[in-house]
C-alpha cells in the first residue's frame, strides 16, 4: 500500500479545487438545470397544464432528470468541500471510519473521498423494491382475473393483448411461448381463443328468441371434426358455410 505524501496531498488539493470550479461554473451557466424557473416559465406557457397531456408529461420527465442531476452535483460539491476541510485540518488520507491510512491508489481515482474501499458508504446493493409492484405483482396485478374460476369475463390481461397484437419488442427468441415459431403468436396466450371460451360456442347461433339453433362451418368447426369431437350426422339442412 503506498502513502500519500505532502507532494501528493498538494496535487490531490489541486485537483478537488479544479474540480469545485468546473462544476460550480457548469450550474452557473445552465442556470442551475432551468430549476432556478417553474416548469410554468420553463414551458412558455399561461399554464402547465397543455392541451395534449402527452407534452406536460415530457417536460416532467426533463424535469425530474434535471432535479437528478443536480442533486448529483450538489452531492460532489459536498464530498469535495470536506475532503478541502480534511486537507486544512490534515485529515486528509486518513479513512474516518477506522482511522487506517487510505491508499494512495484509491485516493488518486476518488480523490474526495474520505474512507477506505472497506468502510466506503454506499457500496451495498439495496434489495429493496418500489411498494408499487405489490401491486402489480403477478403481472397485470388487480386486473388479471385468470385465476378466479368465477369470473371469464374482460380483464387487464385481455385489454394488453389487444393493444399486443399491433407490436412489441419481443420476437419469437424471447417469447414466454416457448413453442412459438412464428411473430403471430409471440403475444401472451395467443395460441387461447378469441372470442368465446368453448370451441362450440365459434360455430353454433341462435335466432333472437334462443330457440332456433343453427351450426357455422367456420374452421373451428371442421377442426371441431377433425378432431373426433363432432358427428355431422347431427347437422341439419340449415347449416351454413363460412
Amino acid at each position: 500500500m503506498t502513502r500519500p505524501t505532502n507532494a501528493n496531498i498538494k496535487l490531490l488539493q489541486s485537483r478537488l479545487l479544479d474540480e469545485q470550479s468546473e462544476i460550480e461554473q457548469r450550474l452557473e451557466n445552465n442556470d442551475h438545470y432551468g430549476l432556478s424557473e417553474s416548469l410554468r416559465d420553463d414551458t412558455g406557457e399561461l399554464t402547465s397544464i397543455d392541451n395534449h397531456p402527452g407534452d406536460t408529461a415530457t417536460e416532467l420527465y426533463e424535469r425530474e432528470k434535471d432535479v437528478a442531476l443536480l442533486e448529483q452535483e450538489e452531492l460532489h460539491l459536498q464530498r469535495i468541500d470536506a475532503a478541502l476541510q480534511a486537507i486544512s485540518s490534515g485529515t486528509y488520507g486518513i479513512c474516518a471510519t477506522c482511522n487506517e491510512p487510505i491508499p494512495l491508489e484509491r485516493l488518486d481515482a476518488v480523490p474526495d473521498t474520505l474512507h477506505c474501499i472497506e468502510h466506503a458508504p454506499r457500496q451495498h446493493l439495496s434489495l429493496r423494491r418500489p411498494v408499487e409492484e405489490i401491486v402489480l405483482d403477478p403481472p397485470f396485478g388487480r386486473t388479471s382475473m385468470d385465476e378466479q374460476d368465477s369470473y371469464n369475463g374482460f380483464d387487464g390481461e385481455d385489454a394488453w393483448q389487444i393493444v399486443e397484437r399491433w407490436g412489441n419488442a419481443d420476437s419469437p427468441a424471447t417469447s414466454e411461448n416457448r413453442d412459438v415459431a412464428d411473430y403471430g403468436h409471440v403475444g401472451i396466450d395467443a395460441y387461447e381463443n378469441d372470442g368465446y371460451v368453448e370451441p362450440l360456442e365459434s360455430f353454433l347461433a341462435t335466432d333472437i328468441t334462443g330457440r332456433h339453433v343453427s351450426v357455422i362451418r367456420n374452421r373451428e368447426y371442421l377442426h371441431y371434426l377433425d378432431t373426433g369431437e363432432g358427428d355431422h350426422g347431427l347437422e341439419t339442412d340449415e347449416a351454413e358455410d363460412r
